[in-house]
This record gives C-alpha cells, structure tokens and sequence, in this order.
C-alpha cells in the first residue's frame, strides 16, 4: 500500500484481531486496524472516503464500479477496515 489505501472494504461481517495482514508473492505487509464499519456497501464506502478506499476513483460511482466487479453477485454485509502503517 502506498498509503493513499487506508481502508480495505471485504465482503463479510468483521474479523476479530487487531492487524491485517496482505500477502502478494514473498511480500508481506502487516497493518494496524484502527476502526471497523459494518453495513451496506453504500454505508461503509461513501462520499467523505471512497478516495480511501479506491485511490484511483475519481468520483464515488467508480469506487462502486470497482467493488461491484470484484463483488459480483454479493448484495449482503460489508466491513471496511481502517488501517495504518505500524511503527517500527
């Protein structure tokens, strides 16, 4: 994450535990959740964070677009999970 994407949306209600955790390859990084929202998709991605969320989004609709691609199908619960770099 290049710190533009503090808040990662999945599908699902919350997981306990307080870092996340994103593997891609031999990569590993491990992030402090600071803040869960649960609800609709509409409730936890919204005008005041979608930037957050999808940085390349230039308006809120291509935020949904994106997760509405990767969520195809799903109409249920979604977590957002805020994140920050750990200190080290």
């Amino acid at each position: 994450m290049s710190g533009k994407k503090t808040i990662d949306v999945r599908k699902g209600n919350s997981f306990r535990g307080e870092f996340a955790v994103y593997l891609s390859g031999r990569n590993v990084l491990r992030m402090k959740i600071t803040k869960r929202e649960t609800g609709r998709l509409e409730e936890v991605v919204r005008s005041d964070n979608y930037r957050l969320v999808i940085p390349s989004a230039l308006v809120l609709d291509d935020a949904f677009a994106y997760l509405r691609g990767l969520y195809v199908r799903y109409d249920g619960v979604f977590c957002a999970y805020y994140v920050a770099s750990l200190e080290i």
